[in-house]
């Protein structure tokens, strides 16, 4: 635990202190920025607080006292809810301001960790609960030279995976033979496995009108032949078979054929172009030191579309955060399923992959953006115009 980091980043913030919570490993976050064993599962309450100033202190249940040995501080042991409650209050004597893993209306889900009811308990004590999203995005959605070396080694083997399941794709039509989604989907998971890395589910291989589903995936009861003439969507993503590895995760598409109709060259081009301009958007604020927020991000992406007229066939958003989950803890690009207010962090990752997707079938480019103190860059190869197959 990077106590001296945290106890700083919360006097910047104006906060007395970050209360963690947790019962049968409701909250992942806390189990990884605190360094404690997620193997060990609490099944009593206990509570953690790390104050801006002083010795952190802990609650704990008598039948588990040792849940929080690891870290530093004093551990006061409860065993009814009345001295649970008592403790909790004396814990927090001196605190007006806490954060803790709670989104206001769950804007952010990923941080919404602690129950509603335990909220309330600590309100109980005249203390305000904020927001610790951005304190979670800073200890742990931020890489490291480590992860970032992993996220780039994964990409090189990720993006010569993708090729090689396109080329399957061409073999296949070149020998008369047939080939399906599943089959494409168990190839890249086979290569997945000699390259050793790993997924936590996926890939998503789909075509024509599945590939207007953004989270489609084939299996024994829901597989298509892929044939000529068929618009091919691949997303795919994969870290290091190591600790501490990160995500990367991509998605290219591909037209069966030598020459894609004009309304599918014009949905690429589209998204492509919402692309560039979100990791433009991005590179320069870096660039000119300027703030950026990841709602802002959503809204130069999802404006081209709307542009063009295709707003209502953009329904997700334009990217989300990557870390050691393919869905971070840091700042989504996101104006539309939630606003999402938290800062783009030096030294965080996360996808710009904006969509169209129409009844017949969907487009999707999507690419990883790494960003530390000084510039913005893509982390792997960029999808330019629509593949032939």
């Amino acid at each position: 635990m990077e106590l001296d980091r945290i106890q700083e980043a919360l006097r910047s913030q104006g906060l007395d202190g970050w209360l963690f919570f947790d019962h049968h490993v409701r909250d992942p976050l806390a189990y990884r920025i605190l360094q404690l064993d997620e193997q060990h599962a609490p099944t009593r309450r206990w509570y953690y607080l790390i104050p801006a100033q002083g010795e952190p202190q802990g609650l704990v249940h008598r039948i588990e006292p040792d849940m929080l040995d690891k870290l530093p501080g004093q551990k006061t042991p409860y065993s009814s809810w009345t001295t649970q409650a008592e403790g909790l209050k004396a814990m927090l004597a001196g605190c007006r301001r806490v954060a803790m893993q709670y989104s206001p209306e769950c804007a952010i889900p990923y941080v919404g960790m602690v129950d509603a009811g335990t909220v309330e308990l600590v309100r109980s004590c005249g203390v305000e609960v904020v927001s610790s999203a951005d304190l979670v995005q800073q200890f742990e959605a931020c890489w490291d030279a480590a992860k970032l070396a992993s996220h780039l080694e994964a990409g090189r083997s990720v993006d010569r995976i993708r090729g090689e399941a396109f080329e399957l794709v061409v073999r296949r039509f070149a020998n008369g033979a047939t080939v399906t989604e599943l089959e494409v989907k168990q190839f890249i998971l086979d290569r997945f496995a000699a390259s050793s890395l790993t997924t936590d589910h996926g890939p998503i291989v789909a075509v024509n009108e599945n590939a207007s589903n953004p989270h489609y995936e084939p299996d024994a009861d829901h597989n298509r032949p892929i044939t000529r003439g068929d618009l091919l969507l691949i997303d795919m993503w994969a870290k290091l078979k190591a600790p501490g590895s990160v995500y990367y995760d991509i998605t290219w598409t591909a037209y069966c054929g030598a020459k894609p109709p004009d309304k599918m060259l014009e949905v690429f081009g589209i998204v492509s172009q919402a692309r560039d301009k979100a990791v433009e958007c991005v590179a320069d604020a870096v660039a000119h030191r300027r703030e950026l927020r990841g709602y802002e991000v959503d809204d130069v992406a999802r404006g081209h579309i709307r542009q063009a007229g295709y707003g209502d066939y953009f329904f997700h958003r334009t990217g989300h955060s990557i870390g050691p989950d393919v869905h971070g803890a840091g700042a989504n690009m996101d104006n539309l399923e939630t606003h999402d207010e938290r800062r783009v962090m030096p030294w965080t990752c996360f996808s710009i992959e904006p969509g169209i997707y129409l009844p017949e079938f969907g487009i999707r480019s999507e690419v990883n953006v790494f960003v530390d103190e000084e510039s913005a860059r893509v982390t792997g190869e960029v999808q330019r115009d629509l593949l032939r197959l």
